[in-house]
């Protein structure tokens, strides 16, 4: 039985991880048989969103606090997160995956990961265990392997654009399909950078999350 550790980035799409996203992943890691445990970096959020009109809101929260939402409170620190004791690792989208875990949405080509993510993310790498990004969290992926990994969020040309620039080799894809780089292990799809309703974002999650297993195997 597969055992994932999954990365969280906050609690909403526009400032956190992806709600529906994230709990697609658990269903599907399940379904799969697989055992799972939720993390998150223990800083705060970037900046806080009214969902309900866009606007940003003057007050802070912290991302590990706002992940315990979507966990049920079963989260814990990324310091926490030794990859020792999984064999896989997965990262939920929304734009927490761009502005808390790095700051691909304000700085593009020139981003960085924040330093507990890409620790934790590199000894995955090193330990050569799979890695599976969903929606725009494969924006990480040039930072984290350091060399040329075929990946995909979906058909965005401005977006694609630049994580080539930063040595990514992006693949147009369907939301309902994955893109997977055997040699480096890695696994992405585009979720709700392409999908319409949750059982859209939920046929290319299924697939990951599938993949993902098997390259435990």
């Amino acid at each position: 039985m597969a055992n994932i550790a999954v990365v969280l980035s906050g609690c909403g799409v526009f400032d956190g991880s992806e709600i529906h996203e994230s709990v697609l992943t658990f269903l599907a890691l399940e379904e799969n048989q697989a055992t799972y445990q939720c993390f998150a970096p223990d800083i705060d959020q970037h900046h806080v969103i009214n969902h309900i009109n866009g606007e940003e809101v003057n007050e802070k929260r912290n991302v590990l606090i706002e992940s315990a939402r979507i966990a049920r409170g079963e989260i814990k620190p990324m310091t926490a997160l030794n990859a020792n004791d999984f064999d896989g690792l997965v990262f939920p989208g929304g734009f927490g995956a761009a502005k808390n875990l790095c700051d691909f949405a304000f700085n593009g080509k020139d981003c960085q990961v924040d330093p507990s993510v890409l620790q934790v993310a590199k000894s995955f790498v090193e330990m050569k265990k799979p890695i599976g990004f969903i929606c725009i969290a494969p924006a990480m992926i040039p930072l984290i392997y350091n060399k040329p990994c075929q990946l995909t969020i979906g058909n965005d040309d401005d977006t694609a654009q630049a994580i080539e620039q930063m040595g990514g080799q992006h693949k147009t894809c369907r939301v309902d399909e994955i893109v997977i780089d055997e040699t480096n292990r890695v696994v992405s799809t585009p979720a709700y950078m392409l999908a319409n309703s949750v059982s859209e974002a939920a046929s290319g999650i299924r697939k990951l999350i599938a993949q993902l297993i098997r390259m435990t195997q």
